[in-house]
Protein backbone atom coordinates (compact mmCIF):
# COMPACT_ATOMS: atom_id res chain seq x y z
CA UNK A 1 0.00 0.00 0.00
CA UNK A 2 2.93 2.17 0.92
CA UNK A 3 4.52 1.77 -2.49
CA UNK A 4 1.52 2.53 -4.19
CA UNK A 5 1.02 5.65 -2.38
CA UNK A 6 4.81 6.83 -3.04
CA UNK A 7 4.59 5.73 -6.89
CA UNK A 8 1.04 8.14 -7.18
CA UNK A 9 3.22 10.97 -5.35
CA UNK A 10 6.41 10.78 -7.15
CA UNK A 11 3.90 10.58 -10.80
CA UNK A 12 1.94 13.53 -9.69
CA UNK A 13 5.41 15.77 -8.44
CA UNK A 14 7.11 14.76 -11.71
CA UNK A 15 3.57 15.49 -13.58
CA UNK A 16 3.56 19.10 -12.13
CA UNK A 17 7.37 19.57 -12.51
CA UNK A 18 7.04 19.05 -16.38
CA UNK A 19 3.49 20.90 -16.31
CA UNK A 20 5.50 23.68 -14.71
CA UNK A 21 8.09 23.59 -17.53
CA UNK A 22 5.66 23.27 -20.63
CA UNK A 23 3.67 26.14 -19.05
CA UNK A 24 6.80 28.69 -18.61
CA UNK A 25 8.49 27.50 -22.08
CA UNK A 26 4.75 27.83 -23.75
CA UNK A 27 5.10 31.74 -21.96
CA UNK A 28 8.43 32.72 -23.44
CA UNK A 29 7.25 31.06 -26.97
CA UNK A 30 4.32 32.66 -26.89
CA UNK A 31 5.30 36.67 -25.94
CA UNK A 32 8.73 36.89 -28.36
CA UNK A 33 7.80 39.96 -28.37
CA UNK A 34 8.32 41.01 -24.78
CA UNK A 35 11.79 39.52 -24.75
CA UNK A 36 14.81 41.80 -23.52
CA UNK A 37 11.64 44.39 -22.36
CA UNK A 38 12.49 45.43 -19.39
CA UNK A 39 9.80 47.67 -18.38
CA UNK A 40 6.20 48.62 -19.64
CA UNK A 41 4.11 51.70 -19.35
CA UNK A 42 1.07 51.68 -20.88
CA UNK A 43 -2.23 53.56 -21.24
CA UNK A 44 -5.48 52.35 -21.18
CA UNK A 45 -8.09 54.88 -23.57
CA UNK A 46 -11.08 52.77 -22.13
CA UNK A 47 -14.65 54.08 -24.10
CA UNK A 48 -16.49 50.78 -23.53
CA UNK A 49 -20.11 51.34 -21.72
CA UNK A 50 -21.53 47.78 -22.73
CA UNK A 51 -21.62 46.25 -19.39
CA UNK A 52 -21.12 42.61 -20.39
CA UNK A 53 -17.78 44.11 -22.84
CA UNK A 54 -16.82 46.44 -20.24
CA UNK A 55 -16.33 43.67 -17.66
CA UNK A 56 -14.10 41.58 -19.73
CA UNK A 57 -11.98 44.18 -20.56
CA UNK A 58 -11.35 45.57 -17.09
CA UNK A 59 -10.76 41.88 -16.02
CA UNK A 60 -7.90 41.33 -19.29
CA UNK A 61 -6.65 44.96 -17.92
CA UNK A 62 -6.24 43.67 -14.44
CA UNK A 63 -5.07 40.25 -15.46
CA UNK A 64 -2.62 41.63 -18.09
CA UNK A 65 -0.95 43.63 -15.27
CA UNK A 66 -0.57 40.66 -12.81
CA UNK A 67 0.70 38.56 -16.03
CA UNK A 68 4.03 36.51 -14.74
CA UNK A 69 5.19 38.35 -18.04
CA UNK A 70 6.28 41.18 -16.53
CA UNK A 71 8.76 39.58 -14.28
CA UNK A 72 11.42 41.73 -14.58
CA UNK A 73 10.09 45.27 -13.03
CA UNK A 74 6.43 45.60 -12.05
CA UNK A 75 4.88 47.52 -15.24
CA UNK A 76 2.88 50.91 -15.15
CA UNK A 77 -0.44 51.02 -16.01
CA UNK A 78 -2.70 53.49 -16.38
CA UNK A 79 -6.79 53.31 -17.35
CA UNK A 80 -8.38 57.11 -18.43
CA UNK A 81 -11.81 56.41 -18.68
CA UNK A 82 -13.63 58.57 -21.32
CA UNK A 83 -16.81 58.53 -23.42
CA UNK A 84 -20.04 56.64 -21.97
CA UNK A 85 -17.95 54.31 -20.19
CA UNK A 86 -17.89 57.11 -17.15
CA UNK A 87 -21.48 56.13 -16.77
CA UNK A 88 -20.48 52.85 -15.54
CA UNK A 89 -18.16 54.63 -12.56
CA UNK A 90 -21.02 56.44 -10.28
CA UNK A 91 -22.37 54.86 -7.48
CA UNK A 92 -25.42 56.02 -8.44
CA UNK A 93 -27.43 52.80 -10.06
CA UNK A 94 -30.57 54.32 -10.84
CA UNK A 95 -32.25 53.35 -13.83
CA UNK A 96 -29.85 50.19 -14.51
CA UNK A 97 -31.77 46.93 -13.87
CA UNK A 98 -30.77 44.07 -11.00
CA UNK A 99 -29.05 42.28 -13.78
CA UNK A 100 -26.78 44.98 -14.56
CA UNK A 101 -26.45 46.27 -11.16
CA UNK A 102 -24.78 42.88 -10.72
CA UNK A 103 -22.67 43.42 -13.43
CA UNK A 104 -21.65 47.02 -12.39
CA UNK A 105 -20.86 45.76 -9.19
CA UNK A 106 -18.44 43.39 -10.68
CA UNK A 107 -16.40 46.11 -11.92
CA UNK A 108 -16.54 48.11 -9.25
CA UNK A 109 -14.87 45.27 -7.51
CA UNK A 110 -12.32 44.83 -10.28
CA UNK A 111 -11.50 48.24 -10.35
CA UNK A 112 -10.88 48.62 -6.38
CA UNK A 113 -8.49 45.97 -6.62
CA UNK A 114 -6.94 47.35 -9.62
CA UNK A 115 -6.29 50.31 -7.59
CA UNK A 116 -4.90 48.24 -4.84
CA UNK A 117 -2.51 46.98 -6.80
CA UNK A 118 -1.10 50.39 -8.05
CA UNK A 119 -2.66 50.90 -11.19
CA UNK A 120 -3.50 54.67 -12.15
CA UNK A 121 -7.74 55.53 -12.21
CA UNK A 122 -8.99 57.91 -13.95
CA UNK A 123 -11.73 59.56 -15.04
CA UNK A 124 -12.68 62.29 -17.68
CA UNK A 125 -15.08 64.87 -15.81
CA UNK A 126 -15.61 66.28 -19.39
CA UNK A 127 -17.29 63.02 -20.59
CA UNK A 128 -18.85 62.70 -16.79
CA UNK A 129 -20.78 65.98 -17.21
CA UNK A 130 -21.90 65.16 -20.40
CA UNK A 131 -23.06 61.70 -19.60
CA UNK A 132 -24.58 63.16 -16.25
CA UNK A 133 -22.38 61.94 -13.77
CA UNK A 134 -22.13 64.04 -10.48
CA UNK A 135 -18.65 64.16 -9.70
CA UNK A 136 -19.50 63.54 -5.77
CA UNK A 137 -21.02 60.05 -7.22
CA UNK A 138 -17.50 58.63 -9.26
CA UNK A 139 -16.13 56.11 -7.06
CA UNK A 140 -13.63 57.03 -4.67
CA UNK A 141 -10.17 54.73 -6.59
CA UNK A 142 -10.84 56.97 -9.14
CA UNK A 143 -8.92 60.47 -10.23
CA UNK A 144 -10.68 63.16 -11.79
CA UNK A 145 -9.12 65.32 -15.19
CA UNK A 146 -10.59 67.74 -16.66
CA UNK A 147 -9.65 66.16 -20.08
CA UNK A 148 -9.22 62.41 -20.60
CA UNK A 149 -7.50 63.51 -24.12
CA UNK A 150 -5.05 66.17 -22.34
CA UNK A 151 -3.99 63.00 -19.75
CA UNK A 152 -4.16 60.66 -22.57
CA UNK A 153 -0.97 62.93 -24.96
CA UNK A 154 0.26 63.27 -21.50
CA UNK A 155 0.80 59.73 -20.98
CA UNK A 156 2.02 59.09 -24.68
CA UNK A 157 4.89 61.97 -23.70
CA UNK A 158 6.23 60.10 -21.28
CA UNK A 159 6.21 56.91 -22.77
CA UNK A 160 3.40 54.77 -22.12
CA UNK A 161 1.94 53.16 -24.59
CA UNK A 162 -2.06 53.88 -26.06
CA UNK A 163 -4.10 50.39 -26.04
CA UNK A 164 -7.58 51.71 -27.18
CA UNK A 165 -10.71 49.95 -25.50
CA UNK A 166 -13.98 50.50 -27.53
Amino acid sequence: MKTTFKAKAIFVLVSLAFMLTVVVQASAEKYKSMEGVKSVKVIFDFRDATLESALVHIKLIHDTYKDKVFMTEKPEFAVVFMGPSVMLLSKNKDGFSAKDKKIIEEIRQVISAMAKDGIRLEICMFAANLFGVAPDSVLPELHHVANGWISSIGYQTKGYVLVPVF
